[in-house]
């Protein structure tokens, strides 16, 4: 890292002065010479006045939404939504579009994998985590591996690109655990990882915390940073090609964008995939049904005539309950963060600025430097002090101009992992249980049996993506637990 000269020092102290952020060079002088070039490479790495821009568009969109009213959020169009549930015959057939999609090279696999698993108890990257299966594959590897099978189902005539999206903090552990396990059997060059962005911490007036007398204090933006990351350079590698170029450079003409902590994702969907196609869609989302109306999750709906996720807060306990002409929650597409995209509308939304796209303020604690301390000593508030900024994942909705939904079984593609072990809900248990529960059904449908309720049976991704590939197996009776990789140690486990 090159020292910077007291010419480029000036320069940029009097643009922060200019933007009104000059404090954040408070400390300048009681620096060492290493703490001085971390801070002045740090700061040339912000614009200054953007940070206003969004701290003025983000305060004016917080104001906005305090004023909304009900009258405006009204359930999705039935012409835009389709489901899996009681359609086999379509299911079938938009599988069938989505693996020639993939057979043809033109789908590519996006993963937002930024988070770590603190709540976890652990301090890896959250898609390192082991949930307990016999096999003891981490959510990576479960992933990986359904992207080898699915290549081998769809015929590719070119391999699945699978993109990474990590943070900051999760890049290198997650570039060495996938060196580590050797890609899982993938090709390297096709797992290309990238990097959200972070923005400063600020107080309520937009004046950017030091987290140290050198450093500024930043938090990642938000699963909706992931749109201004496939724009941007690397900055590990400035000089590697953009992810929108990448795809562009592959052919690819569709990506398929997911949250690493769901257990039961099917990796590229061929279905969900094949129906955004067949809707000539340029954004789409895979939704659940609500559990009951007053389930904390929120919905796809329409808001003020366009597409757009709505939280639970925002819905009344009338408009919860109310139900369409089939009895079934009109306000019950709960949001899985799983989504379609084409090429062309992920370059369209990629160079949205805030003003397009507001950032939502999250309101913390804030553990920042005393600017008025001669030593620059730390305060860890006790009360939210300040504001950290972030972009969802589905806040392009709105901007799309041919929108589908597609409904799945809940039981079979969302089990998320949120909380620790033992909690009860959403944990690795849970994980666990459901996507045992989910094998079983597949073994069960394919016609075999078990001799005892707690066996239980892990069928690798590569034997099987979604229960195909299990013919043969019918009257076979399973009677002892394990994690399988054939056919034939799958029958090893008969009575």
């Amino acid at each position: 890292m090159s020292t910077p000269s007291a010419d480029q020092v000036q320069q940029l102290r009097r643009t922060y002065d200019q933007a009104g952020q000059g404090h954040v060079f408070t400390f300048w002088d009681k620096l060492s010479s290493q703490e001085q070039s971390n801070l002045f490479h740090q700061l040339s790495s912000i614009d200054p006045n953007r940070v206003n821009s969004i701290h003025k568009s983000s305060l004016q969109a917080e104001r906005d939404a305090a004023k909304s009213t009900h009258d405006d959020i009204t359930p999705p169009p039935a012409d835009q939504s389709g489901s899996v549930i009681s359609n086999p015959d379509q299911a079938r057939e938009w599988n069938q579009i989505g693996l020639a999609a993939i057979r043809d090279g033109k789908v590519a696999v996006l993963l937002m994998a930024g988070g770590q698993g603190t709540r976890l108890g652990s301090s890896a990257p959250k898609g390192c985590y082991d949930i307990g299966l016999p096999s003891h594959k981490s959510l990576f590897q479960l992933q990986a591996e359904r992207i080898r099978r699915l290549e081998t189902v769809a015929g590719a005539q070119k391999p699945l690109p699978w993109y990474v999206m990590t943070s900051g903090p999760t890049r290198k552990p997650t570039e060495a655990f996938f060196a580590e396990h050797d890609y899982f059997g993938l090709d390297k060059d096709n797992v290309v990882f990238f990097e959200q962005g972070v923005l400063p911490c600020l107080t309520d007036d937009g004046k950017m915390f030091l987290d140290t007398p050198s450093a500024v204090a930043v938090a990642p933006d938000g699963n909706g940073g992931v749109y201004a990351a496939l724009r941007n350079p690397d900055p590990t590698s400035p000089s590697r090609p953009t992810i929108l170029s990448d795809l562009a450079r592959r052919g690819i003409e569709y990506v398929h964008a997911y949250g690493v902590d769901n257990c039961l994702v099917r990796v590229a969907d061929p279905t969900f995939v094949g129906y955004c196609i067949q809707r000539g869609a340029d954004c789409g989302a895979k939704v659940v049904k609500k559990t009951e109306p007053t389930e904390s999750v929120g919905v796809v709906a329409l808001k003020g005539g366009k597409f757009a996720v709505v939280e639970y807060s925002e819905i009344s306990s009338e408009m919860a309950a109310r139900t369409d002409e089939n009895g079934d929650l009109a306000f019950r597409a709960a949001n899985i963060a799983n989504h379609f995209y084409t090429r062309q509308f992920l370059e369209h939304v990629s160079h949205f600025d805030e003003t397009q796209m507001p950032y939502h303020i999250a309101r913390k604690k804030i553990p920042h430097v005393d600017l008025a301390s001669s030593g620059g000593e730390k305060v860890k508030p006790t009360s939210p002090n300040g504001m950290k900024l972030e972009q969802f994942v589905f806040d392009v909705f709105p901007f799309t101009r041919h929108f589908a939904l597609l409904e799945v079984e809940r039981r079979s593609e969302f089990s998320p992992l949120k909380n620790a072990p033992g909690t009860g809900s959403d944990d690795p248990e849970t994980s666990r249980r459901d996507l045992l529960d989910e094998q079983r059904r597949w073994l069960e449908r394919a016609g075999a049996t078990f001799a005892e309720p707690d066996v239980e049976v892990e069928l690798s991704p590569l034997l099987t993506y979604a229960g195909e590939g299990l013919e043969g197996i019918a009257g076979l009776k399973i009677s002892k637990s394990g994690a399988v990789n054939s056919l034939d140690e799958l029958k090893s486990l008969a009575a």
